[in-house]
C-alpha cells in the first residue's frame, strides 16, 4: 500500500500552540517499524492548476507569496511561512498522489490531509487549502480526458468536525456526494447542508457512533453510486481528545475504519484515506488511533492485491 508524507515540512509554531504537528512524524515512524507491507512516499506540492480546480487564483497566490489577508491567516490558526505555504501544496499533493495510487491498487493513503475547513476563498480550523475536494475534481478532470462517463465521488468525512468546506464546494454538485457524521455542537459552529448530516451528540460512545455509520453508509448506498471514495478518517472522535466531545475507544474507531474499508471493499471501490484531525490529551493516543487506521487499511490492501482481476 502507498502512503504519501510530507512531515519534512515543520511549521514554525509558537510555544503552547494547540496543533499537534509532531503527530505527523510519530506516525511515519510508528508505521515505518510496525507495518512494513506500507511503502512511505513523500508527496510533491499540488500545481496552481490543480488548486484551481477548487481554490480562487487570488487566495492562491496569498498564500504562495504571503500577501493573504492577516484575518483569514488568524481564521486558518497557522501563522503564515515559507513552510506553511509548501507544507499546504504538499498535503493536498499527497491527496492526489494517493488518489492516483487507490485507482491502480485499491487502497492509498495521505499520513496528513482531511483539510475540510477550506472554502475556495479562505481556509479555515488549521485547514489551508481543501485536499479531498481538490483530489476529486481531478480525478473527475482526468477521467472525462478518457471520454468516459462522469466520475462520480463519495467523501466520507468521519472528522469530529464538521466538513463545512468540502459541504460548501459541493453544494450543488450532483456528482460529488458529501458525508459527515460528527458532534452536534462542536465547532464549526455556523455548518454547512452536506448531503448527508449526522450529528452526534457530547458523549456519544461506540455502540451509539457505529449504529449511526451504519445507518449513514446505507443511506448513502441508496441515494448515490460512486466509483471512488475519499475517507476522512480523523482521530478525534476518540474519548482521549481534547477538543473532540465523543467518547470513542480504540476498539470503536478501528471497527469505525474497518466498517468504511469493508464498505468500499464490497463493493469493488476503490478509497484513498486522510488522517484528518487529532488532537489527543496525550499525543501517543492520537497516534495510536491513526496507527491502527493504517493496520486496518494495509489488511485491506492485501485483499486488493489478490482480488480476482
Amino acid at each position: 500500500m502507498q502512503v504519501f508524507y510530507a512531515d519534512q515540512f515543520v511549521l514554525p509554531l509558537p510555544p503552547g500552540h494547540r496543533f499537534p504537528m509532531e503527530k505527523y512524524r510519530l506516525l511515519r515512524d510508528r508505521i515505518a517499524a510496525e507495518i512494513p507491507s506500507i511503502r512511505l512516499l513523500r508527496a510533491e506540492p499540488a500545481t496552481d492548476g490543480q488548486l484551481a480546480l477548487v481554490h480562487a487564483p487570488g487566495y492562491i497566490q496569498g498564500i504562495s507569496d504571503g500577501s493573504v489577508d492577516a484575518k483569514l491567516m488568524r481564521e486558518i490558526g497557522f501563522p503564515w511561512s515559507t513552510a506553511m505555504a509548501e507544507r499546504a501544496r504538499r498535503s493536498v499533493g499527497a491527496t492526489i498522489a494517493a488518489c492516483r495510487a487507490a485507482q491502480q491498487e485499491g487502497v492509498a493513503a495521505n499520513i496528513a490531509g482531511g483539510t475540510h475547513h477550506a472554502y475556495p476563498d479562505r481556509g479555515g480550523g488549521f485547514c489551508v487549502f481543501n485536499d479531498a475536494a481538490v483530489a476529486a475534481r481531478l480525478l473527475q478532470a482526468e477521467h472525462g480526458r478518457q471520454r468516459r462517463p462522469p466520475l462520480k465521488v463519495a467523501i466520507v468525512d468521519l472528522d469530529v468536525h464538521q466538513g463545512n468546506g468540502t459541504a460548501r464546494i459541493f453544494r450543488d454538485d450532483p456528482t460529488v456526494f458529501t458525508l459527515s457524521l460528527h458532534g452536534q455542537k462542536n465547532f464549526p459552529f455556523r455548518k454547512e447542508a452536506s448531503d448527508l448530516d449526522i450529528d452526534l451528540p457530547d458523549g456519544t460512545g461506540d455502540d451509539a457512533y457505529l449504529q449511526a455509520l451504519e445507518g449513514a453508509l446505507e443511506e448513502l448506498s441508496h441515494r448515490f453510486d460512486p466509483g471512488f471514495v475519499i475517507y476522512l478518517a480523523g482521530a478525534d472522535p476518540h474519548e482521549g481528545d481534547r477538543l473532540g466531545r465523543l467518547k470513542l475507544t480504540w476498539d470503536g474507531l478501528e471497527a469505525r475504519d474497518r466498517r468504511v474499508f469493508d464498505w468500499a471493499w464490497q463493493r469493488g471501490l476503490p478509497l484513498a484515506f486522510a488522517m484528518a484531525g487529532g488532537y489527543g490529551r496525550r499525543i501517543e493516543d492520537t497516534v495510536q488511533v491513526q496507527v491502527n487506521t493504517f493496520a486496518a487499511a494495509a489488511g485491506y490492501a492485501r485483499r486488493w492485491h489478490n482480488r480476482p482481476r
